[in-house]
């Protein structure tokens, strides 16, 4: 436990460390163009001081050129960008002084050994808020959870109660430069504020919806996206979190892996395919799990759009199936 405590606390000090010094590189080597949307102006309460010289113009941390064009990253002119409905979240950031909220319902299913489990997730609701930078994101989530249990000897049982708080932080790193992708990094974890239901799952749901434990569980997300073409995207998400074992209740490390295409079929109406992985390393009972799912996208402005989603277990570990759908607003 000290052993991940220690790395957790070498990450976020490594991160720190790296905004300070990309911060005070020279001028002459940052961007300083002023562009400015128009009809918004940029909340500077969050702004460090002395910053605006340095990276308030900068739409990403990094970029992969060298010189003065800090590209990619928000762009307010155009649609919103969103996390959901898939399991891949944006690789850009929502910008300084925005504040967007993505919400839905989802439904899982699960039948082994003549029992059944329905899971009932509720709100799903992400805040997410730019502040300091374009390339700087708070992000802060819970949800509501409702586990229904069936079987033959035990009947119905069912109980529900509040998610784990989750917390993070969004840095756009680079903009996508030819074939190298724009890139964000998302430290992250999850405080046990959470009411525990009756019974745990044996395996960890297919998203952002997990069932609570009783100690911080930190995780690292690395999130990558290349627009191949006017009408469709890659994207892609590598991360690893700290869990719990249902059985033994010691800490495991979840890996996650997934991959994404997006589509666009008119201006408004568009969709996504996505393959993604839960992998567990030193978990007694979890098992590896992967999945396949799929669905709509719809903009009824470019600040409000609503999606759908149904998703499919690849494996016998894996939940059978689940639906959804949800909306997200950007303010």
């Amino acid at each position: 436990m000290d052993g991940w405590r220690t790395v957790w606390a070498g990450v976020c000090v490594t991160v720190c460390w790296g905004i300070t010094a990309v911060c005070s590189l020279p001028i002459g080597a940052q961007d300083i163009s002023g562009e400015a949307i128009a009809y918004r102006e940029p909340d500077d309460s969050w702004t460090p001081r002395g910053a605006d010289a340095c990276c308030n113009n900068r739409k990403t941390l990094l970029q992969w050129s060298y010189g003065t064009g800090f590209g990619g990253g928000p762009n307010l002119a155009e649609p919103l960008v969103t996390d959901r409905p898939d399991f891949t979240e944006a690789s850009s950031t929502v910008g300084r002084g925005v504040a967007q909220l993505e919400f839905g319902y989802t439904y899982f299913h699960d039948s082994t050994d003549g029992e059944s489990t329905t899971v009932h997730s509720i709100g799903e609701p992400l805040l997410r808020y730019g502040f300091g930078f374009d390339w700087l994101e708070f992000r802060i989530a819970a949800n509501y959870l409702r586990e229904v249990r069936r079987s033959q000897d035990a009947g119905r049982l069912s109980d529900g109660g509040a998610s784990d708080l989750y917390l993070g932080l969004k840095i756009g790193l680079t903009p996508q430069e030819g074939i190298l992708p724009e890139m964000a990094l998302v430290p992250q974890m999850l405080v046990p504020s959470g009411s525990e239901p009756f019974s745990e799952l044996e395996e960890p749901l297919p998203g952002p919806a997990r069932m609570p434990k009783d100690r911080v569980l930190p995780g690292l997300n690395w999130l990558y996206g290349w627009d191949l073409t006017e009408r469709l995207s890659l994207a892609g998400s590598t991360q690893f979190n700290l869990d719990v074992d249902p059985a033994s209740h010691s800490r495991y490390t979840l890996f996650a892996q997934s991959i994404t295409v997006g589509f666009s079929v008119t201006e408004r109406l568009g969709g996504y395919v996505e393959w993604y992985a839960l992998m567990p390393s030193g978990a007694d009972l979890v098992k590896p799990e992967y999945y396949g799912n799929g669905g709509p996208v719809y903009l009824v402005t470019d600040n409000l759009q609503l999606d759908f989603r149904a998703g499919v277990g690849l494996n016998e570990a894996a939940q059978d199936y689940f639906v959804g759908s949800g909306a997200s607003v950007r303010f």
